[in-house]
């Protein structure tokens, strides 16, 4: 299992009150779901539940080490250890 840093943005980082933690796992998957775990109010936020079938909320961006997942292997990428996953709730300003 790889140790990487997680860093949450906006109110993600309001409702955990933390901005980033610690967390282990093999994927993006594995690391997301000890995040809710961690932090129960985040999981519907982060996933989209229907059934058996999970999927990250349209609206949610996942960046690891800056990279989107989506254009990688989603919810399946692979981390490592020393690597950094961000995520990103949709946000608007001016």
């Amino acid at each position: 299992m790889a140790d990487i840093t997680i860093k949450l943005f906006a109110n993600l980082r309001e409702i955990a009150d933390e901005s980033s933690l610690q967390l282990s796992g093999e994927t993006v998957q594995d690391i997301l779901f000890a995040l809710v775990e961690k932090h129960p109010a985040l999981d519907e936020l982060v996933f989209e539940r229907k059934g058996d079938d999970l999927k990250l909320c349209g609206y949610i961006n996942v960046f690891l080490n800056g990279d989107n997942i989506k254009h990688m292997e989603e919810l399946d990428t692979k981390v490592n250890d020393g690597d950094e996953l961000g995520v990103f709730p949709p946000v608007s300003g001016g």
